[in-house]
């Protein structure tokens, strides 16, 4: 079955709110919210094809986007190509020249609307920043809750409690506060024990890739409602990881690092086709900064990840 290739649009307009478009009941996942596009015409560039679509749906002149995230997906009557942009400036007020009904809604709260299946990678991709701050280790608790404080008001928004050294009560104790610290401002992502999680209904859960392979062929560990990701290298691991329904992960070692030196790494050139099969989020972590993003979203990544280069210390 030939794959149709779909631009679609994540518009953002005040205060980051997302525009949703709900699909006529006559068509394929009728009834159903969607994000605005269409169809990519034979030789036609998927920005150009974006462009057209948002002016005849919407009536709406897209001048700044980016890409965001590209879906795979196999209905039982249609194989679905969705070739994802994030719109950040535009000229004209968004209505439905068609008649569809239109929404603006907080990125926070897409997960409650119905989007056919395809679309869960974007609501999640919509819902996620560009950097993913992971913590350093060895730092005493009031040096790495007033680094967090730093990065708070500079504008991170997803934050990975790592502290491998500390024993399992200092990091609960630990991630109490920094949950407390964060609540309201960024996402925080746990990691250790699945039997932890339920102590900490708040958090998201960050997978090592020794417990993406232990949950082979297991159901997804924390309710769909709390952010689920894992850490992976190669492969197999992505695989491991779209099985159990993670909503995003880490892809590492891009390059080499200081504190892995024993792991091989990626390169870009590795790093691209791995992306290039995966459906959900991805940050590219190892040796990477902000000097790196750019070419990561360019790419097909979320984002990258970092600690040293992220870190206000």
């Amino acid at each position: 079955m030939k794959r149709v290739h779909v631009a679609a649009a994540v518009i953002r307009g005040v205060e980051g709110a997302v525009l949703i478009a709900k699909r006529p009941l006559d068509k394929h996942q009728g009834g159903l919210w969607e994000f605005p596009g269409g169809k990519v015409e034979a030789g036609e560039q998927v920005e150009a094809a974006l462009a057209r679509e948002l002016l005849e749906e919407l009536a709406i002149q897209v001048t700044a986007a980016r890409p965001l995230i590209q879906v795979r997906h196999d209905y039982p009557d249609k194989h679905v190509l969705l070739d994802v942009w994030e719109v950040t400036a535009f000229i004209g007020e968004p209505h439905g020249v068609e008649g569809q009904p239109l929404k603006w809604v907080p990125a926070d709260e897409l997960a409650a609307y119905r989007f056919p299946a395809a679309n869960r990678p974007i609501v999640a991709a919509a819902r996620l920043p560009q950097r993913y701050l992971i913590t350093p280790d060895g730092l005493s608790a009031e040096r790495l809750l007033d680094g967090l404080a730093q990065a708070l008001d500079a504008g991170f928004e997803l934050i990975q409690l790592r502290a491998p050294s500390l024993s399992s009560l200092d990091y609960r104790s630990l991630a109490e506060r920094v949950l407390a610290l964060c609540a309201g401002r960024a996402r925080v992502m746990l990691k250790g024990p699945l039997d932890w999680a339920s102590d900490f209904p708040d958090a998201g859960w960050h997978l090592t890739a020794e417990q993406l392979r232990l949950f082979d062929g297991a159901a997804r560990p924390v309710a769909g409602e709390r952010w689920l990701a894992a850490s992976c290298h190669d492969a197999r691991e992505l695989e491991l990881a779209t099985a159990l329904g993670v909503d995003f992960v880490t892809l590492s070692p891009v390059r080499a690092t200081a504190s892995h030196p024993d792991s091989s790494p990626l390169g870009w050139t590795r790093v691209a086709p791995l992306l290039a099969g995966f459906n959900q989020p991805v940050y590219l972590l190892g040796g990477l900064g902000e000097a790196d993003l750019a070419h990561a979203v360019r790419i097909g990544a979320q984002g990258v990840a970092a600690i040293r280069s992220f870190w206000p210390d």
